[in-house]
C-alpha cells in the first residue's frame, strides 16, 4: 500500500473501517485522542488517518469516545505514564490471553478495555482486590 498516493491510502483506511463496522455493526467505537507529534508532517498525516477512521464510523451511526493516551494507560495499568511493554503485560494479564500481544495489537485492546471500564465494569468483576485476582 506505500506505493500509492495518499488520498487513495486514506480511501483505503475509510473502506476498511467501514467494512469492519458493516460487519460487526458496533454500536459504539473507542478512539485515541490525537498526541502532540515533533513532526508536523506525521502529525498532519496521523491526523487524516484518524479523522477517516471517525468518519467511517459516523457515517454508519456508531457513537464515537474519545481517550487520551494516559487515560488509556491509567485504566489499564494504573499509571498514566505506564511504557508500552507495560501496556502489553497488563492486556495479556486483564483478557487471560496465551501471548503477549504485539505493539499495536495491546495499543488497540487497551483502549478497548479502557473504553469497558468506563462504560461500567460489573461489580462482580471489580470484587478482585489486585490486579493479579482480576480475571475477566
Amino acid at each position: 500500500m506505500g506505493e500509492h498516493p495518499w488520498p487513495e491510502r486514506l480511501r483505503f483506511i475509510f473502506d476498511a473501517i467501514a467494512e469492519v463496522v458493516a460487519g460487526y455493526a458496533p454500536h459504539e467505537m473507542a478512539v485515541e485522542q490525537l498526541i502532540f507529534a515533533r513532526d508536523p508532517t506525521a502529525a498532519l498525516k496521523l491526523g487524516q488517518a484518524r479523522g477517516a477512521v471517525l468518519c467511517a464510523g459516523l457515517k454508519a451511526g456508531v457513537q464515537v469516545h474519545e481517550y487520551s493516551p494516559k487515560s488509556v494507560k491509567l485504566a489499564v495499568v494504573g499509571s498514566g505514564g505506564a511504557e508500552k511493554c507495560q501496556v502489553q503485560h497488563m492486556v495479556r494479564i486483564l483478557l487471560s490471553l496465551d501471548a503477549e500481544p504485539a505493539e499495536d495489537e495491546a495499543d488497540a485492546l487497551a483502549l478497548a478495555l479502557c473504553h469497558a471500564h468506563s462504560m461500567g465494569i460489573p461489580a462482580r468483576r471489580r470484587a478482585a482486590a489486585s490486579w493479579r485476582d482480576f480475571r475477566p
